[in-house]
């Protein structure tokens, strides 16, 4: 009679080997999957194991399988499969958003690397041929955090020092905690790490090693809140070595570089908007108000996100006499357009004039946040 009632339990049922075949899934992921939680069958013979799975799953595994071919984790697979349809296309589309940041950020590198390289060869050349070599460099530099004209805190941190600049915008109950956390982090990495002349592959690790102390400070200084991952800061900093700029970027803040009266932005936001600006679905000007203009995409957060901590980018930029960096926390690059950003760089007659006019220009505009601000000019000694 067991048996009798088994088959029947059974009988609307397909066997594992089945419904492997069907969603395109291994019967080894599915035994993986349901020991997770991600995919339970719909019957387990309490006497020899099997796993009989019902046709209405189908639909689900094909979804596991889909976002496994996209490399989604496991964990965010369990998040979304979770959703309704509408919520579900929205996480994957921020997932993929992500990805294509980080493989943009990972192109720029290796078009570093590659013009790096070319560079190191020519540069040897010329040695050979008895040629003189770039005379010494310096920075002089601003920074000013401002609450704005609306926000009653202020939770945006800047500074600017000799080996130094760095902004960083802090959300969530603990974010001031967490962009002051940021870049105190950076400040002894820059000090001792970092010297002239460093090989460009010890500064990226440097630049690296900077990011996850950066990363590990904010982790501590939400640690204890009541949603640890909702609080947490973006960080755009600029690590000088007296002749090339070492950049760590995670977020919306934004690095500039004013450069024979043209002004260059050299960061890219990790945020929503910019992935949508990125695949042609959103124009710059509908990203200025849309409602999900300030979903991020990456930030240093109290928690680990989908497949661990979210990684910062790092590049290097080669420093010329003449240039001007700009570092901005949304509360400027938000409200203030790149041509304005560019005539008020361009006209200040240094880096404590141009901050002060930069942070005029976003009360100018009702300063609805807060501003961070950091203006460093390369000059020959």
């Amino acid at each position: 009679m067991e048996r009798e009632a088994r088959a029947k339990g059974t009988a609307a049922l397909v066997t594992i080997g089945e419904f492997a075949r069907s969603s395109r899934l291994s019967a080894k992921a599915l035994r993986r999957y349901d020991e997770l939680g991600l995919l339970r069958p719909a019957l387990v013979d309490p006497v020899n194991g099997y796993r009989y799975y019902d046709g209405t799953q189908l639909e689900t595994a094909r979804l596991v399988a889909w976002l496994r071919r996209i490399g989604m984790p496991l964990a965010g697979i369990k998040e979304v499969v979770a959703l309704d349809a509408g919520a579900a296309a929205a996480a994957i589309r921020a997932y993929w958003a992500q990805v294509e940041a980080e493989t943009a950020a990972r192109r720029d590198l290796a078009t570093f690397l590659v013009d790096h390289l070319s560079a190191e060869e020519v540069e040897m050349s010329q040695v050979d041929m008895g040629r003189g070599t770039l005379g010494t460099l310096g920075i002089r530099y601003a920074a000013q955090s401002d609450p704005g004209a609306v926000r009653g805190t202020n939770q945006d941190a800047a500074f600017a020092g000799a080996r130094l600049l760095a902004v960083a915008d802090g959300f969530g109950e603990r974010g001031a905690g967490a962009s002051t956390a940021a870049i105190d982090a950076l400040k002894p990495v820059a000090q001792g790490a970092v010297r002239s002349a460093v090989p460009a592959a010890e500064l990226l690790n440097a630049l690296e090693d900077a990011a996850d102390l950066a990363a590990r400070a904010v982790r501590d200084a939400v640690a204890g809140s009541g949603a640890p991952d909702e609080s947490g800061t973006t960080l755009t900093a600029m690590v000088w070595t007296g002749s090339q700029l070492g950049l760590v970027h995670i977020g919306d803040s934004r690095a500039y570089l004013l450069r024979g009266g043209e002004l260059f932005r050299i960061t890219h936001d990790h945020s929503l908007v910019q992935s949508m600006i990125d695949d042609g679905s959103l124009t710059e000007e509908e990203a200025a108000s849309h409602p999900q203009r300030a979903l991020l995409l990456k930030a240093l957060v109290g928690g680990a996100g989908q497949g661990g901590p979210a990684r910062a980018d790092v590049q290097l930029q080669e420093a010329r006499p003449g240039d001007r960096y700009l570092l901005c926390s949304d509360g400027l690059s938000a409200v203030v357009d790149g041509t304005e950003l560019a005539g008020a760089l361009g006209a200040a007659d240094g880096p404590d004039t141009a901050v002060r006019e930069l942070v005029g220009l976003a009360h100018a505009a009702g300063g609805p946040d807060n501003v961070a601000c950091v203006v460093a000019d390369v000059v020959a000694l």
